[in-house]
């Protein structure tokens, strides 16, 4: 499938939205916040900023009960963005339902995209089925590897919920992509793998290990605690983000977030 860019220049603009950890039931909260109403308030603002772009992708923990119905409330919400929507699994997540509800033409799973004339995205499922750390099996490994050396012309941005890097906070790096060496060899033998886009730590990261730009994205909820080696949640507000993919190979982002103050979580929860 091609993504057909809408800029003068060529320019792919894709919108993340992440960790929506949706529940079953309409007042279903996680860590003192109503996932349902924060989701919507995110989809409000998104909305109403009328920013252009072509696509959507979720990088994972769209549900936090696996109910059918939390995964029709995501479709139900994604639906008012009017755009396609690209979605991976999460820890959280239960496939087989993800499977049979998030599949029509606007809301759908794909292990690979063409972006415009001059990207590729390669989207990776790292869920390990009962825990909540992530792992590559060597079929998603070689699919990278395979499409690097398909489309060597063309700069790759790959998508998987858990964080190849350590983010610096004791607790959540126990969950990270474990066997991370394994992807990063792969990664780093193609000088077109330029950026690495992933969820599940609730909070925003951007850095680089080498030339290859990672990312991590707020939740649509409850955000945690940067650089707490314990658990804990932060009073930021829920947020997503906006990437510009340029032709020339380079990355443009920004963070956005509802206004400070919205859907404070209970700053008492000890781990959910």
């Amino acid at each position: 499938m091609k993504v057909t860019s809408s800029s003068v220049d060529g320019s792919i603009r894709l919108l993340q939205i992440t960790d929506t950890h949706l529940f079953e039931a309409n007042d279903g909260s996680l860590l003192g916040v109503n996932t349902s109403d924060s989701f919507d308030a995110v989809v409000s603002a998104i909305t109403e900023q009328n920013t252009n772009y072509e696509a959507i992708v979720a990088t994972g923990d769209i549900s936090q009960d696996h109910s059918a119905l939390s995964y029709q409330r995501f479709e139900s919400g994604i639906s008012k963005l009017n755009k396609t929507c690209f979605w991976l699994p999460g820890n959280h997540d239960f496939r087989p339902n993800m499977d049979s509800v998030l599949c029509s033409q606007q809301i759908q799973y794909l292990e690979h995209l063409l972006l415009g004339d001059y990207w590729q995205m390669i989207v990776l499922d790292s869920q390990v089925v009962g825990v909540p750390h992530g792992r590559l099996s060597e079929e998603q490994l070689s699919l990278i590897e395979d499409k690097l050396n398909l489309y060597p012309e063309r700069y790759a941005l790959i998508l998987l919920h858990h964080h190849p890097v350590l983010i610096g906070s004791a607790w959540l790096d126990q969950h990270t992509l474990k066997d991370s060496e394994s992807f990063w060899k792969v990664i780093e033998k193609h000088s077109n793998a330029k950026a690495v886009l992933c969820g599940h730590v609730h909070q925003d990261m951007d850095r680089y290990r080498h030339d290859v730009r990672v990312m991590a994205t707020p939740s649509t909820c409850v955000q945690f605690k940067p650089l707490s080696d314990d658990f804990a949640v932060d009073n930021q507000s829920p947020g997503w983000r906006e990437i510009v993919l340029h032709p020339s190979g380079n990355l443009t982002t920004e963070v956005k977030r509802l206004p400070m103050g919205s859907f404070i979580p209970d700053f008492s929860s000890s781990g959910y």
